[in-house]
């Protein structure tokens, strides 16, 4: 059953809100704490107490682009979203650039739902949230690179953290290039 939810932005106001839900989902992924696309990504070696105070620090200085999910008062989850200078890295970078010919104005980075959250459309809303971010801040080419769920074998402990295929085909997001075995680059242009 899908639910009614409202977002806002990541900001020095909600971090301690998006923070809780951090906290709460073992900083997520054991400590990625939504930094890896940024361009500090993950440290090495890895370390949760440095990628939440990178985390913290965008979040203050207002050098992050992220829509928080909230059901009441309570964040339960976000879409992380910005430019390729503000989210340079990713997953499949050198298959990713390949094939690359136009750069995005947008990319769509982490997509998150809290463990308690799952299945009642938190994702949807978390993209529709940043669709419409976009679309307040002037539109243009959004890349997003979600895993191909369809056709696959079930995943034991997979995780998504970019979102599945098929939420980006309800936005409109078509197929631009596959980057691995089952991650696709898809594009949607916003005017």
């Amino acid at each position: 059953m899908e639910r009614d939810f409202t977002t806002r932005l990541l900001t020095a106001e909600t971090w301690p809100d998006f923070a809780t839900l951090v906290e709460a989902n073992n900083g997520v992924w054991g400590g990625c704490w939504c930094i890896g696309f940024h361009p500090e990504g993950f440290q090495s070696p890895p370390s949760a107490e440095t990628n939440r105070a990178n985390k913290e620090a965008h979040a203050r200085a207002g050098t992050v682009h992220q829509v928080l999910v909230y059901d009441g008062d309570q964040c339960v989850g976000w879409g992380q979203f910005g430019s390729p200078a503000e989210l340079p890295n990713h997953k499949n970078q050198k298959a990713y650039e390949r094939e690359l010919t136009t750069p995005p104005d947008w990319r769509i980075g982490c997509i998150f739902t809290g463990s308690k959250h799952r299945r009642h459309g938190v994702a949807r809303a978390a993209v529709a949230g940043v669709l419409e971010e976009i679309r307040t801040a002037g539109g243009g080419v959004v890349e997003a690179y979600p895993e191909q769920v369809e056709d696959r074998p079930p995943q034991r402990g997979a995780y998504l953290h970019t979102g599945p295929e098929n939420l980006f085909e309800e936005f409109g997001f078509e197929r631009d290039r596959k980057i691995a075995k089952w991650r696709w680059v898809m594009r949607l242009s916003l005017t």
